[in-house]
């Protein structure tokens, strides 16, 4: 795998008025990775992948995909690179086979060429059954697929995906995931996209957390894991706010975040849980569970904005 740098940006801002929504961002992403950026919405995700395939230009800094500066060769990275946007633009009325033959030929795929590359992207993604089904007659994450390959079209060196998977259901996700794998580990590839969904953070090679434009965190998932100080206790108690407040109060806890019915306790190393047992005890909490857990991606995020704004 070649670890030189696939994209790169150097102090990269952009501002919409007095919104600074990229804030000299400074990023590398390695050639043959899945590189996920993650973070709130207002965070400068999508910004950043607009400045990087040429459709805004930067106020400031550089941004450099596959060695060419988009400000001053925009159509050289375009050549290069498969971009798909939150709402990627299939042509309803035509079926998949006439989508994918329709960007061919926008991209300028040689004739000639048509009928093998049509061949293998139909049996990439897995649509070679629905080849003359209607695009808007097909499910949402058939619709994806079908816009993934349409980004392939032209055998982009670098693919750039916002927020691909939002709204699709679980199993077409883990699919559309195979997919990039696929296209990573057999084509060599290079995947930068955005995602609002913390699981699939970790399932990139590298993940950055975004905030107010900037990177607040980067690495593997792995790396990142270990920025959380002490312990994470995984808990489950009722009632959850009681316990939640009770928690909150005990020396050595540094922060608890709440997963729909568990809570999670970030807490120092020598933290001693039979305390914590006592407290619950006390404030007539039924505690079903405690186990300690490795910190997820959202445990990080959580933490990083925490300490981002108590600096």
């Amino acid at each position: 795998m070649n670890d030189a740098p696939a994209i790169e940006t150097i102090d990269l801002s952009r501002s919409f008025g007095p919104v600074r929504a990229v804030n000299r961002l400074n990023l590398t992403v390695r050639t043959g990775r899945i590189h996920g950026l993650l973070g709130p919405d207002g965070a400068g995700k999508t910004t950043t992948l607009r400045l990087l395939c040429g459709a805004l230009r930067p106020d400031s800094g550089r941004a450099i995909v596959v060695g060419i500066d988009v400000v001053r060769d925009p159509e050289g990275v375009r050549q290069r690179i498969g971009y798909m946007p939150q709402r990627f633009s299939l042509y309803g009325d035509l079926t998949v086979l006439e989508n994918l033959r329709f960007y061919a030929d926008a991209y300028g795929v040689p004739q000639a060429e048509h009928a093998a590359l049509l061949t293998r992207l139909l049996r990439f993604s897995r649509l070679e059954a629905f080849r003359n089904r209607r695009a808007d007659e097909l499910s949402g994450g058939m619709r994806q697929k079908l816009a993934l390959a349409c980004a392939l079209i032209h055998r982009p060196q670098v693919l750039l995906l916002d927020e691909p998977t939002t709204g699709v259901d679980p199993v077409s996700r883990r699919e559309f995931w195979d997919l990039l794998h696929e296209a990573v580990h057999d084509h060599g590839m290079t995947v930068l996209l955005t995602t609002p969904y913390m699981d699939e953070a970790e399932r990139c090679h590298e993940v950055s957390f975004m905030r107010a434009g900037d990177v607040l965190a980067h690495g593997t998932p792995r790396e990142l894991q270990r920025l959380v100080p002490g312990i994470v206790l995984e808990i489950r108690a009722e009632p959850r706010h009681t316990a939640e407040a009770a928690i909150r109060a005990l020396p050595g806890v540094r922060d608890v975040h709440v997963f729909g019915d568990r809570l999670h306790v970030i807490a120092e190393p020598c933290f001693d849980d039979a305390t914590l047992r006592q407290s619950l005890a006390r404030a007539n909490v039924a505690l079903h569970a405690i186990r300690p857990v490795a910190p997820g991606m959202e445990d990080i995020f959580l933490y990083l904005q925490r300490e981002r704004t108590t600096q």
